[in-house]
């Protein structure tokens, strides 16, 4: 994340491979990757506006293709991928638009799409979206928090379903998801801290769950979660080196705006140098939440509430 040589963070090559990769749209990665596109383009821009540079992307440009991958029909609402893909929950909260409120289900879940597939990635999207549009109460808040907390295990962490397996991705999904709606209280935050500092491994890299290699966007999802329920403390803050443009999932890996976005979002968390802060709950820039619900920059001040766009 950072350059061996002098320990500062390689901004302006980060800078570099962002804006290179939105003009690969013709080649093999860029094809291949179309479906990812509009969190793409959430994760790119995020970035950018971490690193104090979102003043030199066309705002009519990006806000006219977003605009065209939304749909209005009866059936299908929200925002799609890309121009001319399906919409789902996902690239709505990249879109930062919604229509979600009836994808919530009678336990409490929602559901991603008009299919039907459920998994608590959804919950926290669709409380995100309604929340950032001040819409929370268009649907039942104490079923949906009510089902999060149903996925919580005994080793404190939370699955995608209840029963599923504890993964740090699911965690900041159930963690800022009830963060949203006031209900941390239902979280044992001893035994959680225990499971995500348990995450961090000899390298000081971070992993999503036990026995696995360590991955950068996790230094997102794990730092994240531990801010909120205040335990970010307990995590051995030294960083890794790294000197090419972009950043990768590990040390040596090919680069891409994903991990590059949460590998920079991840020290905003740590309060880097140079970076702007981040919310860890909305994963917007803390300035632009302040913009949303008090209509002005309120500098200095972090609110406990979220991206993600997502890890799976």
């Amino acid at each position: 994340m950072v350059s061996s040589a002098n320990g500062e963070l390689a901004a302006e090559k980060h800078i570099q491979y962002i804006l290179t990769v939105e003009k690969m749209k013709g080649d093999f990665v860029s094809v291949v990757m179309e479906h990812l596109r509009m969190s793409g383009a959430y994760w790119g821009l995020i970035t950018l506006d971490l690193l104090e540079k979102l003043h030199i992307v066309d705002v009519d440009e990006v806000v006219s293709w977003v605009m065209k991958c939304q749909h209005e029909s009866i059936v299908q609402r929200g925002f799609g991928s890309n121009i001319g893909h399906d919409p789902h929950i996902l690239y709505t909260l990249s879109a930062i638009q919604s229509d979600v409120a009836g994808l919530q289900n009678e336990d409490g879940s929602f559901s991603g799409d008009i299919w039907g597939e459920v998994d608590t990635r959804f919950s926290y999207i669709a409380i995100c979206c309604l929340s950032i549009l001040r819409r929370l109460n268009k649907i039942n808040v104490e079923k949906a928090a009510s089902y999060i907390v149903s996925c919580k295990n005994l080793d404190g962490g939370f699955g995608c379903t209840p029963g599923g397996e504890s993964h740090a991705g699911q965690i900041f999904c159930c963690v800022a998801a009830l963060s949203l709606t006031g209900s941390l209280h239902h979280i044992d935050k001893d035994l959680l801290r225990w499971w995500l500092c348990g995450r961090q491994v000899k390298s000081v890299g971070l992993n999503g769950r036990p026995e696995k290699l360590p991955h950068v966007c996790y230094s997102w999802w794990v730092l994240s979660s531990l801010i909120m329920i205040d335990r970010v403390h307990w995590i051995n803050k030294e960083k890794l080196d790294m000197e090419n443009k972009g950043i990768s999932d590990r040390p040596d890996d090919v680069v891409d705006v994903y991990h590059t976005y949460f590998g920079v979002a991840g020290l905003s968390l740590l309060e880097y140098p140079g970076l702007k802060a981040i919310d860890p709950a909305y994963a917007l820039l803390v300035n632009v939440v302040n913009r949303i619900f008090f209509g002005r920059k309120l500098m200095g001040l972090k609110l406990c509430f979220w991206w993600f766009c997502f890890f799976l």
